[in-house]
């Protein structure tokens, strides 16, 4: 039996650039009755311990290094004994919220994470950030995309260390390719599917972000 997917909305600031905004943020949670791992553990840690039940936290994955993401890691890691992995080109980034802590170890593009016999694949996808990454799982029909692909278009790309034409290359080659029936479980907001989102890609492109 594949794992189940769970939802929580924690809420905070998300701080960048000297400026400071209130977010409400999507943490998922991937498991079974007796083990799981979170995706972005953000502002609550008790939240998510309580969500989590007493199940064997088996990783804290962090999409990317935006504090409003990562900011209750260490202490759910902490309380939990599993470890906070990222992809190393946002360290610049988890540095800027946790100086004094750094991540347990490390994603790569390809790499696969097992929680309840169901596999995530690892797909780095720049442009919101350097090292962001999406979460695919093929048996769960979805992909966790953090701030990459929202419902309506790309993450932000106006502020530090992103870059558009970089996000447009990573949804373009990296996630619009996956099955159009594919849920889009985001950082921020609604879900989604790959189809809904590449019927809108000439928007994007037009737009800009």
């Amino acid at each position: 039996m594949a794992a189940r997917i769970e939802h929580l909305v924690t809420s905070g600031t998300f701080a960048l650039d000297g400026g400071v905004w209130d977010v409400d943020n999507n943490v998922w949670i991937v498991g079974d009755d007796e083990e799981a791992v979170v995706v972005d553990a953000a502002h609550d840690a008790q939240a998510i311990l309580a969500a989590l039940g007493g199940r064997t936290l088996r990783a804290i994955v962090c999409t990317h290094a935006h504090n409003d993401h990562i900011d209750a890691a260490p202490e759910l890691a902490e309380a939990t004994g599993a470890p906070v992995l990222l992809h190393p080109d946002d360290l610049p980034l988890w540095k800027l919220t946790h100086p004094d802590r750094t991540p347990d170890g490390e994603l790569a593009d390809g790499q696969t994470l097992t929680v309840a016999g169901t596999e995530l694949t690892v797909l780095h996808t720049p442009g919101h950030a350097p090292g962001a990454v999406c979460l695919y799982a093929p048996e769960l029909g979805t992909v966790f995309t953090g701030d990459t692909l929202f419902a309506g278009g790309p993450g932000a790309t106006g502020r530090s260390f992103s870059h558009f034409p970089t996000i447009l290359d990573s949804i373009r080659e990296r996630l619009l390719t996956l099955p159009p029936e594919t849920v889009v479980r985001t950082g921020h907001g609604d879900s989604t599917t790959i189809g809904a989102e590449a019927s809108q890609l000439d928007e994007w492109v037009k737009r800009g972000h």
